[in-house]
């Protein structure tokens, strides 16, 4: 699964520590399959006890060894305590409660679970929330993003960044190992077709029915123009792609820019396997890219209950 480490302007537990979350993200989401599937077959629960206890003891290690550098040592228990049950609790699937009657029932089960600690982590932290639109657990777009790319790519989905003081929503960045993709989706009902040019619209055509939607160009020359200076002033050398997904119909744009991915139904399949395919590990230059970019991010959320914010920094109030 795609890591979403930015949503709209909700805090992310990402934007705290991004060097960390990553690669706790594929242990926790690698250790529930396991569990998952192990129940599953055979109902033994003996591993996960102990796999638990052995989890909690590694992070109360790593938080100890924190705040000992920083001379914060009676904070340690009660951070310790949030950030057991904010990463481990909520990454931990009710075994028990799952019904599938195959591997593959099992397998979509387990993608929805872990979509909803995405959510979670997408929109809180150890000490605070944002509110979370309930149209994005049944956002399909999102779902399609997160389920079924790897854990290799990075999503911003629908960002909210600040640009010289001024709020600009984004509509969707991927940052893989190797780029970053600014994309945009231009989907109707199947077979709908949609012919393109330089114009300020595009028409969209079904059925016997016509209709301009706005250029979708435009949008992706603006954010690919933003995305490239906040890279070039951070130092960070990664290639930037433009694409438009369709992938329910028909892009006809015979003089198309050439550094336009047009992801048609007949180029959509392609492209998204060859992003699949990229099979190496999230590199730093991408982690770099991504803090690059999170740092304009903008960011509403509010204190959680019984937090003292004077015990936690660092945090947008």
């Amino acid at each position: 699964m795609a890591q979403l480490i930015k949503l709209q302007d909700y805090i992310s537990r990402y934007e705290m520590d991004l060097y960390r979350y990553p690669t706790q993200f594929v242990r926790l989401k690698k250790q529930q399959w396991e569990k998952m599937k192990d129940h599953w077959e055979n109902g033994d629960t003996h591993e996960e006890a102990l796999s638990a206890m052995e989890e909690k003891e590694t992070v109360k290690d790593r938080l100890f060894s924190f705040f000992k550098r920083r001379g914060d040592q009676e904070e340690i228990e009660d951070l310790t305590m949030y950030a057991e049950s904010d990463d481990e609790e909520e990454f931990a699937i009710d075994a028990e409660r799952v019904e599938a009657s195959t591997e593959d029932e099992l397998k979509q089960v387990f993608l929805e679970n872990i979509m909803d600690f995405q959510l979670k982590w997408a929109s809180s932290t150890i000490s605070q929330r944002s509110y979370v639109d309930n149209s994005y657990y049944y956002d399909e777009r999102l779902k399609y993003l997160l389920q079924r790319f790897p854990d290799n790519i990075l999503v911003l989905y629908h960002p909210i960044l600040k640009i010289k003081k001024a709020p600009v929503e984004f509509e969707t960045i991927l940052i893989t190992p190797t780029a970053v993709w600014c994309l945009t989706f231009l989907e109707f009902e199947e077979g709908t077709a949609y012919i393109g040019g330089k114009e300020h619209f595009w028409l969209k055509k079904w059925g016997r029915e016509e209709e301009k939607v706005l250029n979708p160009l435009i949008t992706l020359q603006r954010m690919e123009t933003i995305i490239d200076q906040i890279l070039r002033f951070a130092g960070v050398d990664l290639p930037i792609h433009k694409g438009v997904i369709c992938r329910n119909g028909y892009i006809d744009y015979p003089q198309a820019p050439h550094h336009v991915h047009l992801l048609d139904k007949r180029k959509h399949e392609g492209w998204f396997e060859s992003l699949r395919s990229i099979s190496s590990p999230i590199k730093g230059v991408q982690l770099k890219a991504a803090q690059a970019i999170l740092d304009y991010g903008h960011t509403t959320s509010f204190k959680r209950i019984g937090m003292d914010e004077d015990r936690f920094v660092g945090e947008e109030p």
